[in-house]
């Protein structure tokens, strides 16, 4: 990968809130990103989160099926294919809940019957792959030139059973977590465009782990907009 950078934030717990999440820091892995990689696709992506790793490709706008045909937007579709055999329950919900954020920010209204498809790869999995496929669905996007009305990220929070939260979690740390949360936030006003939970929180968490990963969403982006950067200085 051309581009890396080790990341570093800190969440800070509220003292006295016995249900909260306690940890005085949580670390996001690196992260490393090359676009245009593959020369089929109208864009590319490859995405590194520790050693996470997920290929991107979108195609369109481009024509699109009598039947899935939208008359006043683009249709859009998400294919996410695991490492090795075929897409199960786990892939189809990803799918689904990935769209749902593409939607969310693509101004489909602009290329109306037409179709957009997102294709990812995992490459390896080694923890927060929903985030890291989300990533580099967003870089595969720019690189294609969608238009969006802002950039997303995604960031996965896990919390123990001591309550102590972890950003960007491993395989290892989301199989022992009491809970993992993932979420999908814009680059304008850090908005929530998606989330996805499994395991048992109360409401303070939920809350402060949002708060957390809207704090790691601007080193996600600031990491997006100097990747960027790079790539085109260059040319």
């Amino acid at each position: 990968m051309e581009e890396s950078m080790q990341i570093e934030t800190k969440v800070r717990a509220e003292s006295g809130t016995e249900s909260g999440p306690r940890g005085a820091s949580c670390t996001l892995r690196h992260f490393a990103c090359e676009q245009n990689l593959l020369s089929r696709p109208d864009g590319s992506a490859s995405f590194l989160q520790g050693d996470t790793s997920v290929l991107a490709g979108v195609y369109g706008p481009a024509e699109v099926k009598v039947r899935k045909e939208i008359f006043n937007k683009a249709t859009l579709e998400v294919i996410l294919r695991p490492k090795i055999g075929l897409p199960g329950v786990a892939e189809k919900s990803r799918e689904r809940l990935i769209r749902n954020t593409c939607e969310a920010v693509v101004l489909g209204a602009l290329h109306p019957r037409t179709s957009i498809t997102v294709v990812l790869q995992v490459i390896s999995d080694a923890g927060s792959l929903l985030a890291c496929c989300l990533n580099a669905a967003c870089m595969a996007l720019v690189d294609a030139g969608v238009p969006m009305r802002a950039l997303f990220c995604g960031v996965t929070c896990a919390l123990d059973s001591d309550g102590t939260l972890m950003l960007d979690p491993t395989a290892k740390q989301e199989k022992e977590a009491r809970a993992v949360l993932t979420f999908a936030l814009d680059s304008v006003e850090r908005k929530l465009l998606m989330s996805t939970t499994k395991g048992l929180y109360s409401d303070t968490e939920l809350q402060q782990c949002l708060a957390a990963a809207q704090a790691a969403s601007q080193h996600v982006f600031r990491f997006y907009r100097e990747s960027l950067q790079r790539r085109y200085s260059k040319s």
